[in-house]
């Protein structure tokens, strides 16, 4: 009786021993991919054989069967991660459970530039090769609405800088964080403004950041060309500004602003209407968010460039009209 247990535990220790070996080469040996590098991706919502289902259709050969019992026996079947990855030759079903219960995606990159329209942001979003466009054929109204901000203009809402996320994303969760952002950077900015601004709230800083950003790309002078419109909105003087005349001719400007460009009647013609816009113009960045609401200490009323990318600035219209024979014709006033 006891050489037959004996036995019994010794055929049961082998087996264990065959079936622990096998285990272990199963874990260990590199999955087959077709190529050096294969990129898949895992949708949300799917299951740990669903996702081996979608890396098979990618042309990873793995076992769903094995992939879900080492699941199980780590206790993080239900903890993988929808996102995008990419496994590289030599990679074992171990490490590739490892990678999916991590998150480690694969990401791609988005940049949205200071200047910016808001048509430009949506050619640069709708262009990305690594989002999913859900909001291609939504208005600007609905992209709005969609981000939680109804009734808001979309034209400077998002905040320019560079956002990293997992490929096959939504364009709706970047739009999102460069909404966020810019409500994060203004409120900031808005609490430490400096004291007696003509503004009415943060979003007339922001209209004015915008200009800002398409008059001048030189850092020095932000603040005093903040100064410049500041002094302007205080006195009850037009602002005067060709981006803002540009931006509402739209598709009308060809590149070459004319007198007659001067004398057309929008909401945004700052020769015609004194005060703000009714939107911002572009994407302002932070510095010009920080020159609106921190202007330089100047009486300047004028400025005109002086074609190296800076400006001359000036507190009479005698000094200004002085400072545009000397650098250009046709200057800013």
């Amino acid at each position: 009786m006891h050489k037959y247990l004996r036995s019994l535990f010794v055929f049961a220790l082998l087996v264990l021993i065959v079936l622990g070996a096998t285990a272990a080469l199963l874990v260990l040996t590199p999955i087959g991919l077709p190529r050096e590098q294969v990129d898949f991706t895992v949708s949300p919502g799917s299951s740990l054989r669903g996702a081996a289902r979608e890396m098979a259709a990618a042309g990873v050969e793995v076992d769903a069967w094995a992939l879900v019992v080492l699941a199980r026996l780590t206790s993080t079947e239900a903890s993988i991660k929808a996102g995008s990855y990419q496994i590289a030759r030599g990679t074992t079903l171990l490490e590739l459970l490892n990678k999916l219960t991590r998150g480690d995606f694969t990401q791609a990159e988005l940049s949205f530039i200071e200047g910016w329209s808001f048509r430009q942001l949506r050619e640069r979003v709708d262009a990305h090769p690594d989002l999913r466009h859900d909001t291609r054929d939504l208005s600007e109204a609905e992209i709005m609405r969609l981000l939680g901000a109804p009734g808001r203009a979309a034209e400077g809402a998002f905040f320019p800088d560079t956002y990293l996320f997992a490929k096959r994303s939504s364009d709706v969760e970047v739009l999102t964080r460069a909404y966020r952002a810019m409500q994060r950077h203004l409120e900031r900015e808005w609490q430490a403004r400096a004291p007696g601004l003509p503004y009415r709230d943060a979003d007339q800083a922001l209209i004015l950041a915008s200009i800002i950003e398409k008059e001048t790309g030189h850092e020095q002078d932000r603040s005093l060309v903040a100064a410049v419109f500041i002094n302007r909105l205080r006195r009850g003087m037009p602002l005067q500004t060709d981006p803002t005349v540009i931006y509402g001719l739209g598709k009308r400007f060809d590149g070459n602003l004319r007198k007659r460009d001067l004398l057309t009647d929008t909401s945004y013609n700052t020769y015609l209407h004194r005060g703000l816009p009714p939107t911002p113009i572009a994407m302002p960045g932070l510095a010009s968010l920080q020159a609106a609401l921190h202007p330089a200490a100047s009486d300047a009323l004028y400025f005109v460039a002086r074609g190296d990318g800076t400006s001359q600035f000036s507190r009479s219209l005698g000094e200004h009209n002085q400072a545009v024979a000397r650098y250009q014709k046709g200057g800013k006033s």
